[in-house]
């Protein structure tokens, strides 16, 4: 594979790279990993290349959720059912809103490795190596579970590969019937708090028995595509689960089927955007609100030079107070290099905040006013806002503060579960999408 490049990175700087605890070890990892069966493949990659293009013109939606973090402890089949039932629940809603289809993508089945702000944690007079996921080290503050230990990227490997066969099982078996994932809805809606939303429900309802009543009963209706995404951040994963397409002879990174780049890791002579502009996955690239319009289009000219529609998604993460003065100079700057990227919001990492007692913690306000500065600045451009990226769970946690539950701070204290940033819980997720519906609804209209 070294004809295409792929080892070029290798002279690059790579940022948010461990320090292995054993070079012996982690040799002996990436040759086991280099043999493993691919856990996605590359006619699926292609399949979901093709739904961000139509997504790209306004022809789909794209949902793309899940953990800010996952972790081996959490890989049971009751908490994978509950995150892919949670992004199904919002997918349904999402497709009333919009007319059109909702693409459905889990940051799921590889998420085990996060960025930091420093190599090392203190806690006292205790100096130990920081929590990077459990790709690398374990969350628990001791020497034993803080040693970055190679034999966990095999591990981050099997759990991919057991969460994807659940995954698969859940959405082709029967679990994603539209009309049984619709049915979950209504207890949401039947809760007091949240009758705003009861009449986007009812309309789905007569929607769903429409259909009945043509007897539809069509296979679409019973299962969905569902790919799965993570943050392409470890190069010792990566690099030995990228295999050249037998079809096409071209590499592909086959740990998930869109993988993106960080705020962190952009650097456009860095390590992690020369080895991704080499792959044909779809790619993804957070912009925060210190992104320049040159900055979008050196980025545009190393990923996607071809300028090939599905093949780049820009996910912005502004923050609330800055993403109406910020996101329309990078979305003009798009449209001059005639490149078509997705545009999606990431209304969560531009609004974390400390509360009083300690939690890292975001706003349900800040999430959705967001939300709504992101459409406003597409209705505002005639642009299409493409797409949603959030960090949920489908567990009944408490980490953001507010919501139609009004979540507060010493509700954190009592339902706080989060090893890394927090997440919406069920039921802000599907009043996220409530509400964004109504964003859709209205784009629709303008």
């Amino acid at each position: 594979m070294n004809e295409f490049g792929l080892d070029n990175y290798l002279n690059l700087e790579a940022k948010q790279q461990p320090t292995w605890d054993s070079q012996e070890t982690l040799e002996k990892v990436k040759e086991e990993l280099s043999v493993k069966p691919p856990l996605v493949f590359a006619g699926e990659v292609d399949s979901l290349r093709d739904r961000i293009a139509a997504a790209s013109r306004g022809e789909a939606f794209v949902l793309q959720g899940g953990d800010c973090a996952e972790t081996f402890a959490d890989a049971t089949a009751d908490r994978i059912r509950s995150r892919i039932k949670t992004v199904l629940q919002m997918a349904v809603v999402l497709m009333y809103g919009s007319s059109l289809p909702v693409v459905k993508m889990g940051r799921m089945a590889g998420q085990f490795a996060k960025p930091r702000s420093a190599d090392n944690e203190t806690r006292g007079d205790v100096t130990l190596p920081a929590y990077r996921g459990d790709a690398v080290n374990g969350y628990e503050f001791t020497p034993e579970s803080r040693k970055n230990d190679p034999n966990r990227l095999m591990q981050a490997y099997n759990t991919s590969a057991s969460t994807l066969n659940l995954i698969r099982a859940f959405t082709t078996g029967g679990f994603a019937d539209l009309r049984e994932v619709h049915s979950w809805n209504k207890g949401f809606t039947d809760n007091p708090a949240n009758k705003r939303y009861e009449s986007i429900a009812q309309d789905i309802d007569r929607a769903m028995r429409f259909m009945d009543a043509c007897g539809i009963d069509a296979n679409e209706l019973k299962s969905t595509e569902f790919f799965v995404s993570h943050e392409g951040l470890l190069f010792d994963y990566e690099r030995p689960l990228t295999r050249l397409d037998s079809r096409t002879g071209t590499p592909y990174v086959t740990s998930g089927h869109f993988i993106w780049v960080g705020e962190r890791t952009r650097q456009l002579d860095g390590a992690h955007i020369d080895y991704l502009s080499k792959v044909r996955n779809p790619l993804g690239v957070k912009l925060g609100p210190s992104t320049s319009k040159q900055d979008v289009l050196d980025l545009i000219d190393k990923l996607d030079p071809e300028r090939e529609p599905g093949r780049l998604t820009f996910i912005s993460r502004m923050g609330a107070g800055k993403i109406r003065d910020e996101l329309p100079k990078l979305i003009e700057a798009a449209q001059e290099s005639e490149s078509t990227p997705l545009w999606i919001t990431d209304p969560m990492h531009g609004n974390g905040m400390t509360t009083a007692n300690g939690y890292k913690s975001r706003r349900f306000d800040d999430i959705m006013d967001e939300v709504a500065g992101f459409f406003e600045v597409h209705r505002g451009l005639g642009t299409h806002p493409g797409g949603l990226h959030v960090e949920l769970t489908g567990d009944d946690v408490a980490e953001c503060l507010g919501g139609s539950d009004l979540i507060d701070e010493s509700t954190l204290a009592e339902r706080y579960e989060s090893v890394c940033d927090p997440r919406l819980n069920h039921m802000q997720s599907l009043e996220l999408a409530f509400l964004v519906a109504e964003q859709l609804v209205e784009t629709a209209r303008a």
